[in-house]
């Protein structure tokens, strides 16, 4: 399954990128799979680690992370943001 996975606010700046296109293993079909999956990458990676509060949005809606992910997706990560 290919995605398109975009990354915003503190993630992208730790990652050092704001998007990857990216082709996952069968397994991974859910958005928390993919998180771990991410996680699992070791290094800046980490930044998907569980304890961390992240929001995800599958083609522009807000998800749960059980969401199932289909080919061609485009998933969204972001840090939870504050507005005053």
């Amino acid at each position: 399954m290919k995605l398109d996975v975009l990354f915003f606010a503190s993630l992208r700046e730790a990652l050092g990128c704001s998007h990857e296109s990216i082709e996952l293993p069968p397994q991974i079909n859910t958005v928390a799979a993919l998180r771990e999956y991410l996680c699992a990458r070791g290094d800046v990676w980490h930044a998907f680690q569980p304890a961390r509060t992240l929001r995800a949005a599958v083609n522009q809606e807000m998800v749960t992370p059980q969401h199932a992910l289909c080919d061609g997706d485009e998933v969204a990560f972001f840090p939870p943001v504050t507005g005053g």
